[in-house]
C-alpha cells in the first residue's frame, strides 16, 4: 500500500503538470514552482542544520572499527579510529564518497537447522554508490542550461560521460547506471520480506520520484527530443530572475512534468530522509576523534549539583527517625 500510495502520488504530479501545460499555465509550472521549491530548500535545509548544530553533544561518541591510539608499540588504525582533525578528514572523505561503513554491511540469515548464517551484502553498497555518483553526474551535467559560456569542467564531465558515443543524440552512460541502480533499490524493497516490512511512503516516493525524473528525461533526450534552446532560454531567465514569455518557448507538457518532479523533489528534500546529505556532517559518531585516553573532555553544558549531606538530612528528619525508633549512625568505613 506505501509503495501503490507513492506511485499514484508521481503519476498524478505528471498528470497535474501536463494538463497544466496544456491550459496555459506554463509560467506556474516553469517560474513560479521553480522559485518556491528553491526558496523551501534553502530554507529548510538551513533550519535542519541549525537546529542539529544546537544539540548538545557532551560526550565523545565516535563509533570506531579498529586499534584505538594509545602506545607506541601498538598500531593505531587512523582512518578506522581517527585520533586527529585530519585523521577524522580522512575518514568523512571515505564515508562520504565511498560509502565505507556501508562497504562493511553484512547480512543475517535463518537458514535450515535453524543455522544464523552470516554474509556479506555488498550489492547495496555497490548499487548505493553508483546510485548517488550517477546523481551526482547528472546535476553537474545539467548545470550547462545555467552557464554561459559553459564551464570546462561540465563540458569535460559531459564528455566522459558520453565516451560510448553511440546514437544520436549519445547515449550517456551514468542515464543507464541510474536506471540499473534504482530499478534495484526499489525491487530490494519489494523482494526482500525483512525490508519490505519496515519500509514507509517515505522511503518509497524520493525512489519513484527519482525515477520519474530519470525516465522523462531520458524520453525528453531521445524518444520526444525537446529543444534544448528553449530549455537553456528558460534556465538562464530563472538564474537571472528575468524568466522568458513561456509560450514562445513552444515547450511540451512532458517537460513540464519533468520539471515539476524535479521541483517537487527540491522542496521535500529538507523534510526527508534526503537530509543525510547534511545530516551525515553532523553526526557526532563520525565526526569526532577518538581521543578519550589522552584528553580529558568536561562538559560544557554541566551544572552544579546541589548536594544534601548526610548530616544535613539526618538533621532535616532527626524527629521522625526517633519517633520510628531508629538510630542512625555514619559508617566512617564509606566516609
Amino acid at each position: 500500500m506505501n509503495a501503490l500510495v507513492s506511485f499514484l502520488a508521481v503519476v498524478a504530479l505528471v498528470m497535474i503538470a501536463f494538463l497544466g501545460a496544456g491550459a496555459g499555465l506554463e509560467i506556474v509550472f516553469g517560474v513560479v514552482l521553480p522559485y518556491a521549491a528553491i526558496v523551501i530548500f534553502l530554507v529548510g535545509f538551513v533550519y535542519r542544520i541549525v537546529t542539529w548544530a544546537r544539540v548538545p553533544t557532551p560526550f565523545r561518541i565516535p563509533t570506531v572499527a579498529g586499534q584505538a591510539k594509545s602506545l607506541d608499540f601498538i598500531d593505531h588504525q587512523p582512518l578506522e579510529s581517527p585520533y586527529t582533525k585530519t585523521q577524522v578528514i580522512g575518514r568523512m572523505a571515505l564515508e562520504v564518497l565511498f560509502f565505507r561503513s556501508l562497504f562493511r554491511n553484512t547480512r543475517a540469515e535463518l537458514k535450515g537447522g535453524p543455522r544464523l548464517i552470516y554474509s556479506a551484502d555488498k550489492a547495496l553498497w555497490l548499487m548505493g554508490l553508483i546510485f548517488h555518483w550517477t546523481l551526482l553526474i547528472i546535476f553537474i551535467r545539467h548545470l550547462r542550461f545555467f552557464t554561459e559560456p559553459v564551464p570546462g569542467l561540465i563540458t569535460v564531465v559531459e564528455g566522459l560521460d558520453g565516451f560510448f558515443d553511440i546514437g544520436l543524440p549519445g547515449i550517456f552512460l551514468t542515464d543507464a547506471l541510474i536506471l540499473v541502480a534504482l530499478t534495484w533499490l526499489i525491487g530490494r524493497r519489494f523482494l526482500d520480506p525483512q525490508v519490505r516490512y519496515i519500509s514507509q511512503a517515505a522511503d518509497y516516493f524520493p525512489l519513484f520520484l527519482i525515477l520519474g525524473i530519470a525516465l522523462s528525461g531520458i524520453t525528453l533526450r531521445h524518444l520526444l527530443k525537446t529543444d534544448v534552446v528553449g530549455v537553456k532560454e528558460l534556465g538562464m531567465g530563472l538564474l537571472s530572475f528575468s524568466p522568458p514569455n513561456l509560450s514562445e518557448l513552444g515547450l511540451s507538457g512532458l517537460f513540464y512534468a519533468h520539471l515539476l518532479l524535479v521541483t517537487t523533489l527540491i522542496a521535500y528534500f529538507p523534510t526527508s530522509k534526503l537530509m543525510h546529505l547534511g545530516g551525515v556532517f553532523m553526526s557526532p559518531t563520525r565526526n569526532l576523534a577518538n581521543n578519550n585516553r589522552f584528553v580529558r573532555h568536561v562538559n560544557p553544558w554541566k551544572q552544579d549539583v546541589q548536594v544534601h549531606e548526610f548530616e544535613h538530612w539526618k538533621e532535616e528528619f532527626a524527629e521522625e527517625i526517633a519517633e520510628a525508633g531508629y538510630k542512625l549512625e555514619r559508617d566512617e568505613r564509606h566516609g
